[in-house]
């Protein structure tokens, strides 16, 4: 099939290139978002899939909105049969979807109809989920909510955070959508609708949302800062300022602390939770680097009492 590929972020890469490298379709062009500031620099950059795409001497299409007329007009011109979307980051408009015959499919990384929208791998992750997976189907006007045409499940792993997860489903998610699109050319694959029970939503999670509340269960502490990595990062205050928290370890055994209380030592930071103590891993003070969480320790020289609030 002749195709446009609709992608953004380095999470797209695994299924654009078993496109690319596939015999029996065509990528035509590619559909990004526009170029962004990224980096320490804030210096602006093209997206990961405009990368790959001018790098194999694809044409990319950068609209600020998919409903823009000009880029309506071009992706008449190009003629896709089918448009497959992985993480694409807007909304596609009825006049978009109405072009392709065989119209636009999208590799999602839930079991729909479980966590429709933008953060699926996070919530999953911070519920507490036992399996994740990846769906792929046919893009209606309802948010994540088209006919589905395949699925695949994948253990969550007791140490995955939001990011260790989402690279193991995008690559198995590409080798979904490769023979998704494989059965939709040949008429052997047809898409069925989503079940109306087991609905669940996974918007955006913000800053905010990431900040860490210590007064919780330490499971739910862990849980928000795995499902929080790499982005938005979970955070703390201290002394005034921001701290990134990486990935902390339980700590059951430990001596009691109060919510938020740090006890160090010259090799860990304890923190105390709404049950236990945690163990930080790696912190990010304000404006410095990431670093082991003792070496900070050592660095700021905590006085009795203390708390990350």
């Amino acid at each position: 099939m002749r195709l446009v590929f609709a992608g953004t972020p380095e999470t797209a890469l695994p299924s654009l290139r078993a496109l690319l490298d596939s015999p029996r379709h065509e990528v035509a062009a590619v559909v990004t978002r526009p170029d962004a500031q990224s980096g320490r620099g804030r210096k602006v950059h093209p997206s990961p899939v405009a990368q790959l795409a001018e790098e194999s001497g694809i044409e990319v299409l950068k609209p600020a909105k998919a409903g823009d007329p000009e880029f309506l007009d071009r992706l008449r011109a190009i003629g896709p049969d089918c448009c497959p979307v992985v993480a694409y980051g807007a909304l596609l408009p009825q006049a978009a979807l109405d072009i392709p015959a065989q119209g636009w499919i999208n590799l999602h990384f839930s079991v729909l109809p479980a966590w429709r929208g933008a953060a699926p791998v996070q919530h999953a992750v911070l519920h507490g989920d036992d399996v994740s997976g990846a769906s792929t189907f046919r893009i209606v006007k309802e948010l994540d909510a088209g006919p589905v045409f395949g699925v695949l499940t994948e253990p969550i792993r007791s140490g995955d955070t939001s990011g260790t997860l989402l690279a193991r489903l995008a690559e198995a998610g590409a080798g979904l959508l490769l023979a998704t699109l494989d059965g939709v050319e040949d008429g052997t694959l047809e898409a069925r609708p989503q079940p109306a029970d087991g609905v669940s939503l996974a918007p955006k999670i913000t800053v905010e949302d990431a900040r860490i509340d210590w007064a919780a269960p330490a499971m739910r502490v862990d849980r928000l800062i795995r499902a929080c990595a790499p982005a938005p990062g979970a955070w703390a205050e201290f002394r005034g300022q921001r701290v990134k928290i990486g990935p902390v370890r339980l700590a059951p055994d430990a001596d009691e602390l109060a919510p938020g209380e740090i006890a160090a030592t010259r090799k860990s930071v304890l923190v105390g939770t709404g049950t236990h103590p945690v163990e930080l891993g790696e912190v990010q003070p304000q404006g410095k680097r990431q670093m082991a969480a003792a070496e900070w320790g050592r660095g700021v020289r905590f006085t009795e009492g203390e708390t990350l609030v």
